[in-house]
């Protein structure tokens, strides 16, 4: 057997990484230390809280499903087709990921809102999209799609094409290869993908606010009840900002590549 020699790194490159890792910490860690303890179960159990956190989870579930019904065929023609303009295209995909999440919320709310492009003919019909339920999941969506189509994207294009290449030469159709080849080799992508896609929903704020506004009990998700709470109740805020963070570690810890793939 072969003995592989680890690779070390410079002796100084430990300094930046403690900096980064004390610049990541320490908010989290001053944030903890202004917890009322005695008083956080109750803070985090208060009617308004659950409503608000049951509201989250519930938007956020159902734009997780969008985003694998959507963003899987996204990456699997970005990954496995080649067509003109497929730059243009991948860049005009992931752009959510690096525009301002309120300049998402005011997009959705020109396409979708009473006056928008798509609104009036919504809005004749007798749908209301934007300051509803509605609005906070096509809201949690548009940030969210992308973080989905780049990890599966990824996960394919490491996967390679030699199974699907073996499975159509034996004589199986695009959609039996897909179902029976593709999905199987990059589940732990995809699961991947849907996790950071769901904590990302979990979290958003700009667009909602912008796109679904603020209201208890429709479109008040967790973000936004804690971004009211700093200025009426600024214990609650706190604690209702730890649960986020708890949510994100375990959203994390499930997402990250060792896990997935054991």
């Amino acid at each position: 057997m072969t003995n592989q020699r680890q690779v070390g790194v410079p002796a100084w490159i430990y300094l930046p990484a403690l900096l980064g890792a004390v610049l990541v910490l320490l908010p989290l860690l001053g944030m903890i230390s202004r917890v009322d303890w005695p008083s956080f179960v109750d803070l985090v159990t208060s009617d308004s809280a659950l409503t608000a956190l049951g509201l989250s989870l519930r938007t956020s579930a159902v734009s997780t499903l969008l985003c694998v019904l959507l963003g899987v065929p996204m990456a699997v023609v970005l990954a496995r087709t080649s067509f003109p303009g497929q730059g243009v295209a991948r860049s005009l995909v992931l752009l959510p990921m690096v525009l301002p999440p309120v300049v998402g919320g005011i997009a959705l709310l020109y396409t979708f809102g009473r006056r928008g492009l798509l609104g009036q003919e919504l809005d004749a019909l007798g749908i209301q999209v934007a300051f509803s339920t509605i609005a906070v999941v096509l809201a949690q969506t548009f940030v969210s799609l992308p973080f989905l189509v780049v990890s599966l994207e990824g996960a394919l294009r490491s996967a390679g094409q030699r199974y699907e290449v073996v499975a159509a030469t034996l004589g199986a159709s695009p959609t039996t290869v897909f179902r029976r080849v593709t999905l199987p080799l990059v589940l732990p992508g995809l699961v991947s993908g849907a996790t950071l896609a769901f904590a990302r929903s979990l979290g958003e704020f700009g667009a909602t606010i912008t796109f679904a506004g603020s209201l208890e009990g429709t479109t008040r998700t967790l973000p936004l009840y804690v971004y009211q709470l700093r200025v009426t109740d600024a214990d609650a805020a706190v604690a209702m900002s730890l649960v986020l963070v708890v949510v994100a570690i375990l959203v994390i810890g499930v997402a990250r590549p060792g896990r997935v793939a054991s």
